[in-house]
């Protein structure tokens, strides 16, 4: 098998949204952190209801990734599942139990949107 090239921010960016959307992620965010930060291009906050969802929604993202593209994403947090953070290298996805999100707000902090 021929050697998978790494996809563009934006293709990796729609696959992970489709992936997130297939599997019944709620409120999927996406930010856009070019010219803001070099810690990717965009950012995606999604919300799973319960923790055994969070984790399947990280798990499953990162086993398509890897069938897509053939590359390993680093993962954090997964066992405990209230957070999980997916870092794809371009794109940083983190998927949340509601609470969890909720306290956290990263999308505020990132979209600059008062409380």
């Amino acid at each position: 098998m021929a050697a998978q090239t790494r996809p563009g921010s934006e293709e990796l960016l729609a696959r992970i949204l489709a992936s997130l959307d297939e599997d019944k992620a709620e409120d999927v965010v996406q930010i856009d952190l070019r010219g803001k930060t070099a810690i990717g291009d965009y950012m995606v906050v999604a919300t799973g209801r319960s923790t055994r969802q969070v984790s399947a929604l990280s798990q499953k993202l990162a086993e398509r990734i890897k069938q897509d593209y053939g590359f390993t994403c680093k993962t954090e947090g997964r066992d405990t599942g209230d957070w999980v953070l997916i870092d794809t290298g371009d794109v940083i996805v983190h998927v949340f139990r509601p609470e969890v999100r909720e306290f956290y707000q990263l999308e505020k902090m990132w979209l600059g949107e008062d409380s």
